[in-house]
């Protein structure tokens, strides 16, 4: 499935707003293994953040440790402005989180559900009731509230996902592969609601995924992980004017002297031995202009060498390299020649007092995930907290709030 880029992809940020997500130079490792090494990046208000890479790479480890739930071996961050080791439940009063399975109670409706996820976080059941009713329609369950969660489809879970986590009414929203195994209307509808979210309630959005096309559709700036160290950061135009870029596709169509279409033969004959170019075909999407593939920056040459046979361009436009071209060319540049990583920027950091997040058992039948730093990055999974003060690893079934 082909994703078109969104308006919101193609928005830039505000730098004027201060960051909500911080991290500066975070390191996580589990005995000679490192899951996530010198780690520095930031996202601000109404912002949507992709982190990319492959199954193990170390962005479920990367959010772990934003949520306080896996501390850092070295480096640190701040969300909304609080270390989330040092006082995790405040980060989590203003953080809201979808893992990549959520779980629910089967045997309740999607408002009794989300009625005790207000319960759990306090909030006053007047002011639960509306908001439920708000989020429900905004997710497009409003006509099935009262359904029993077991009837519902994945995508249908997942919506019902977003709305839980947007329940407390959170600065931040971080989502971990939020369209894993949906099928392709459900992706779509999923990235249209989140897209919709963040231009609409201006939070920021961090999204940990492995689906390229979906990344692209959506998030302003990625970041790319390989083996634990992000090798790249900024918006895809950005990364794709990257110096390791090999060469360009240009779309060129022209005319000649008398103001006539030029058509394909003479445009193609104006390239024969032009420097850089390797190819020259028709445009199959643009009848009476050609794709011409080349080096990196060969558009100038192009209108160069149409000038020189006496042919005036009337189209010249460099088509932008997609993602999965980017982050191929970028790991495989990596893997050949280990990319240095840049210091992150100066951030102002408080020191807090320590604060130890409360461990009770897992409820039966429904094992807790471990949070441990003897186990496996990305395998970590669990936010039993759900912003109240108060720990509810014996309450949950099976998946955060």
């Amino acid at each position: 499935m082909v994703t078109q880029a969104s308006p919101l992809a193609e928005r830039g940020r505000d730098s004027t707003l201060e960051p909500v997500i911080e991290a500066r130079r975070l390191t996580k490792r589990y005995g000679a293994r490192v899951a996530v090494d010198d780690l520095s990046f930031e996202v601000r208000p109404g912002e949507v953040f992709g982190l990319l890479g492959p199954n193990g790479a170390g962005k479920t480890t990367t959010v772990l440790m934003l949520l306080g739930l896996t501390e850092p071996t070295s480096g640190e961050a701040r969300v909304v402005g609080v270390d989330p080791m040092r006082d995790p439940l405040e980060v989590k009063r203003h953080v809201g989180y979808m893992p990549d399975t959520v779980g629910f109670y089967d045997g309740l409706s999607a408002r009794e559900n989300l009625a005790y996820t207000a319960r759990l976080n306090r909030i006053p059941r007047a002011v639960a009731a509306e908001r439920i009713s708000d989020l429900l329609a905004q997710v497009g369950l409003a006509e099935v509230a009262a359904q029993k969660v077991d009837t519902f489809s994945r995508g249908m879970r997942q919506r019902l996902g977003v709305a839980d986590a947007l329940l407390k009414d959170p600065s931040v929203l971080i989502l971990d592969e939020p369209t894993a195994s949906l099928d392709p209307e459900g992706v779509v509808e999923l990235l249209a609601l989140i897209e919709r979210i963040a231009l609409e309630r201006r939070i920021a959005v961090l999204l940990s995924s492995h689906l390229l096309d979906q990344v692209q559709a959506i998030c302003q700036r990625v970041g790319i992980f390989y083996r634990g160290r992000l090798i790249a950061e900024g918006s895809v135009r950005d990364l794709a004017s990257e110096g390791s870029r090999t060469q360009d596709v240009v779309e060129v169509g022209a005319q000649a002297s008398d103001g006539r279409p030029a058509g394909v033969d003479l445009v193609t004959a104006a390239f024969r031995g032009t420097p850089g170019v390797a190819s020259v075909a028709p445009d199959p999407d643009a009848p009476g202009r050609v794709l011409v593939t080349g080096g990196p920056g060969i558009a100038g040459a192009l209108a160069s060498a149409l000038a020189a046979t006496g042919l005036h361009p009337v189209h010249l436009r460099t088509h932008e390299e997609r993602l999965d071209a980017i982050y191929a060319r970028l790991v495989r540049a990596a893997a050949e020649a280990p990319v240095a990583v840049p210091e992150g920027r100066t951030v102002s950091l408080a020191p807090a007092p320590r604060r130890s997040i409360r461990r009770a058992p897992g409820r039966a039948g429904h094992p807790r995930p471990e949070r441990s730093d003897q186990g496996g990055g990305d395998q970590d999974r669990g936010d039993h907290d759900r912003g109240d003060g108060h720990d509810h690893r014996d309450d949950d079934a099976g998946g955060p709030r």
